[in-house]
């Protein structure tokens, strides 16, 4: 691949037309996730951990519970951190944004809207701010600003 290319594709992955008010929505957002990674993950938070998520997994018809446990857990905590530093926010944010789509589908679309009843609520939430990353990008305050900045030059 040549540099012109490499450079073309780093900025597309990396740029950014966000400014400032990314980084107050990638914050909480990035620690939402990442505990909730932990909690699948590591037990973390009163969580279940890997054994747990993945009974729970195969008993909503994702197969193979561990696999997809690992999946979740490993999107979640890693993409939640990269939304903390900004580093590889817009692959980090498809990520997260797909992890949604499968938690509404799988686990609450069927119990309605509000989160008093295990509904959607929270995952449409965290959706549409992982969308909004995705779009947007990391925004100046970020690595990933700091990368386009580099690669610009």
């Amino acid at each position: 691949m040549s540099t012109a290319k490499t450079t073309s594709t780093l900025q597309r992955v990396v740029g950014t037309n966000a400014g400032y008010g990314a980084l107050a929505l990638r914050i909480p957002v990035g620690i939402i996730f990442a505990a909730h990674g932990a909690q699948k993950l590591f037990g973390a938070f009163g969580g279940y951990g890997l054994e747990g998520t993945a009974q729970f997994m195969d008993s909503l018809g994702l197969t193979p519970g561990y696999l997809m446990a690992l999946l979740a857990g490993s999107a979640e905590f890693f993409g939640g951190l990269a939304l903390i530093v900004g580093l590889l926010v817009r692959p980090a944010a498809a990520a997260l944004a797909f992890a949604m789509l499968v938690a509404i589908f799988s686990a609450h679309i069927d119990k309605g809207l509000f989160m008093a009843n295990n509904g959607y609520e929270f995952a449409l939430a965290l959706l549409a701010a992982s969308v909004s990353l995705l779009m947007g990008g990391a925004g100046r305050l970020s690595v990933d600003a700091a990368l386009a900045a580099r690669g610009a030059r």
